[in-house]
């Protein structure tokens, strides 16, 4: 068999929106596309077949590539899939909005047709914010969900961006995508420099993230439509934060919901900022870590959530005291 053979049969059928991107394999892994409520979205699927499943979530400026590292020690015990969301990646970026409302009903969907009923939910960045509105949408489908280093919309992202230098870098960006027009004017033809800022800046090592990582990021963003839905997310986020607070006079979620932060990350506490909003949060600190936790530390990200789903998994009588730990926290 030669290696064209091995890529093809690592595919499901599905047409690909984005052929001219490069597209990465990853051993065990099988790339798809699926109607996701009229749009194709990419899901990356592998692992125990018999298993929890398992979805993730990436955020900007990043794809499904993100969980890497995290994917194959997640898929010793579970059934897993990344999937990258609309604008992202290789899957479509259509006009329209990106409330996260919006987008997470293209991601119920995408998940439907990948026939899968229940699942735990992990997401970073941008994946967290659309992630919370999926708890919102349709908590029966989730066993629990894991958030990482996440201001979300409305939740856990501050009300004003800081003018304090040393804080003012992490989240300046907000406040810059929703200008009109200007980040396009001058990120196009720039947005490798654009990206490799982020992930250099934001990542406790500037070395976490190598010349290949960055090109592949920058060129799904550079790739048609993906810096207009890029900022899209951001311009839509008071529609998001709208959207969480109509649901949350509903009810707040009841699911076991993990907040990961990381001892250089951008939300200190993700447990304490989400736990006004969910009745179930417990978090956890990852040290030695920026913003990219999946990639900066992915071993102890397979070890935190591997103890959160058997843990939340085993009838309550039965569980042991021991809970997600790299620097513990409870809200």
């Amino acid at each position: 068999m030669t290696d064209d053979d091995a890529m093809t049969l690592s595919r499901s059928c599905g047409e690909n929106p984005l052929p001219e991107l490069p597209l990465h394999e990853l051993a065990g892994f099988t790339h798809r596309w699926v109607d996701a409520g009229g749009i194709r979205l990419h899901a990356v699927e592998g692992g125990r077949t018999d298993g929890p499943t398992v979805v993730l979530l990436a955020g900007f400026p990043q794809t499904w590539w993100a969980w890497r590292k995290v994917m194959p020690g997640l898929a010793e015990r579970f059934h897993v899939i990344a999937i990258d969301l609309p604008g992202q990646g290789h899957s479509e970026r259509p006009g329209g909005s990106y409330d996260t409302h919006t987008v997470a009903s293209h991601v119920e969907a995408a998940l439907t047709a990948l026939d899968v009923p229940k699942y735990w939910l992990v997401a970073h960045d941008i994946g967290a914010w659309v992630a919370f509105s999926l708890a919102l949408r349709c908590e029966e489908r989730l066993h629990g969900v894991a958030l990482l280093d996440a201001g979300i919309p409305g939740v856990t992202l501050p009300d004003a961006v800081p003018l304090d230098p040393a804080r003012a870098w992490k989240t300046w960006h907000f406040a810059f995508h929703l200008v009109p027009e200007l980040p396009e004017a001058l990120l196009r033809g720039r947005e490798r420099e654009y990206v490799g800022w982020f992930l250099k800046a934001k990542a406790l090592s500037p070395t976490a993230f190598d010349d290949a990582e960055i090109n592949h990021y920058a060129a799904a963003i550079a790739a048609e439509g993906g810096l207009s839905a890029s900022l899209a997310y951001y311009r839509d986020a008071a529609e998001s934060a709208r959207k969480n607070h109509d649901a949350l006079t509903q009810g707040h979620p009841t699911l076991p919901v993990l907040g990961i932060s990381s001892s250089h990350g951008s939300i200190p506490d993700m447990a304490a900022s989400i736990s006004p909003w969910v009745e179930n949060a417990t978090g956890v600190v990852i040290p030695h870590a920026g913003h990219f936790i999946p990639d900066e530390q992915p071993a102890a990200i397979v070890d935190v959530l591997t103890t959160f789903i058997v843990y939340e998994s085993e009838p309550i009588g039965a569980r042991r005291d021991t809970q997600p730990s790299a620097t513990s926290q409870t809200a």
